[in-house]
């Protein structure tokens, strides 16, 4: 056999899959979890791959492996390597000022079209900015800034200030889908000057692969690029160009698989680029799977129960409309925003429409998404339903209906730490199939 391993260390758990790729099958798995919070100590993150490696069965015999993380996340490293303080999330809001500060000096439509982002709270480059204006001394003491999957994956590799290999920041690597993600990288590059006006200089960054590169750990293991979360899932997935991945876990996302840069000067699509080589349009909003989570617990059902409410309901809930705005969001840009209930009649107020609202009013946030994406002119011609919350039957049933597409729901998997397979098998030049 020549086994494999792909990592995914998202927001709430690490995953682990090793598999066969000569066979194609799946040989083990491991998962540990990551607490809560939208700041996290990145030893957290490191016991749990450890743990997850573990549970595994170790990666003693596998020839090559590749991680994916959630993006985002603001990782500053001191000159010998150590972390400055607790990292800073993706769903972290505290840094939404700095984004309309940058947004303020030099224009949405000039940002959009240098980096593909307009600046949300979400990316990297506003937390950068933040720490300069609210933590000037940790700022002073920053000699690099990494993203989880970076700083991850460069711990795994053998380096850091206690690893085998020592605490080499020249050794931070990085892959085109998160580079896009952090505010302050081109298709030419990292744009230094952006980076050094919201950290009040420069810094090192880490060096960005191509989709395609591979370095090498401490024990000569092949070691692929990466990627961020959502260009794994599509990398797992085998999306290609026509395909739009509706992803509802902890965030809810909308990503198209596109030949091209898309520039968004409104900010609601964000110009990533993809684990492939080519690029990821992306709609993100944070009032996904948790509204869902929040109704249940207040209806006092279970996630099953919850979908038969739901189902129960009319299309329209009897005119009750949720905007599921439960801890701010992030599509539209709405950082402060909380959740409001319309529409409530005597005849409305019932525990199906209750329920039912709920659904729509999660879909219906991943519906302003996709018509974004699709006004830019890319093609959306399939839908592929995943996440958490795609095992619930009132999402299967329902999302077809509200994102007018034709939809198929794969079995639920570990689609991130597929693509990661795959992605470490090709280094060895073989292939994985896509689970879907």
């Amino acid at each position: 056999m020549e086994l494999v391993a792909g990592i995914d260390s998202s927001t709430q758990s690490c995953k682990v899959v090793i598999a066969d790729a000569v066979s194609g099958l799946v040989v083990r798995e491991g998962r540990a979890a990551h607490p809560p919070g939208t700041e996290v100590d990145p030893e957290e993150w490191w016991r749990a791959l450890q743990a997850a490696i573990a549970a595994a069965g170790g990666l003693d015999d596998v020839r090559a492996w590749a991680l994916s993380g959630q993006q985002h996340g603001m990782v500053a490293l001191d000159a010998a390597g150590r972390v400055v303080r607790p990292a800073l999330l993706w769903n972290d809001m505290r840094s939404a000022d700095a984004a309309s500060a940058l947004i303020a000096q030099y224009g949405a439509t000039a940002l959009a079209e240098r980096t593909g982002l307009v600046p949300v709270p979400s990316f990297t480059l506003t937390k950068v900015r933040w720490l300069r204006e609210h933590e000037p001394e940790h700022a002073r003491r920053v000699g690099a800034v990494a993203l989880p999957h970076d700083w991850l994956t460069w711990r795994l590799r053998g380096f850091g200030p206690d690893d085998r290999l020592g605490p080499d920041l020249d050794e931070l690597v990085t892959d085109r889908s998160e580079a896009s993600g952090t505010g302050y990288w081109t298709d030419a590059g990292y744009d230094r000057e952006l980076f050094g006006e919201a950290l009040g200089r420069d810094a090192m960054l880490p060096r960005v692969l191509a989709h395609d590169a591979a370095v090498r750990d401490a024990d000569g293991r092949s070691v692929g690029p990466g990627s961020g979360d959502n260009a794994g899932a599509a990398l797992g997935l085998g999306a290609q160009v026509g395909d739009v991945v509706v992803s509802i876990g902890t965030s809810g996302t909308v990503f198209a698989t596109s030949a091209h840069r898309t520039i968004d000067p409104s900010g609601t699509v964000a110009g990533f680029a993809d684990a492939a080589g080519g690029h990821l349009p992306l709609v993100a909003t944070l009032s996904a799977a948790r509204v869902l989570d929040t109704l249940a617990t207040l209806l006092a059902v279970d996630h099953e129960e919850l979908s038969r409410l739901a189902l129960a309901a009319a299309p329209g809930a009897g005119g009750l409309v949720l905007e599921p705005y439960l801890e701010g969001e992030r599509t539209p840009n709405l950082p402060d925003a909380t959740g409001t209930l319309f529409g409530m009649t005597l005849a409305s107020t019932t525990r199906e429409n209750l329920a039912r609202s709920a659904f729509e009013g999660v879909l219906g946030g991943l519906l302003y998404g996709l018509n974004a994406i699709r006004d830019l002119g890319v093609p959306t011609e399939r839908g592929i339903l995943i996440g958490g919350g795609a095992r619930s039957a009132a999402v299967r049933a329902m999302a077809p209906e509200i994102l007018d597409i034709p939809m198929t729901a794969p079995p639920a998997g570990e689609f991130v730490a597929w693509g990661m397979a795959r992605q470490a098998a090709r280094t060895l030049g073989l292939e994985l199939p896509p689970a879907a």
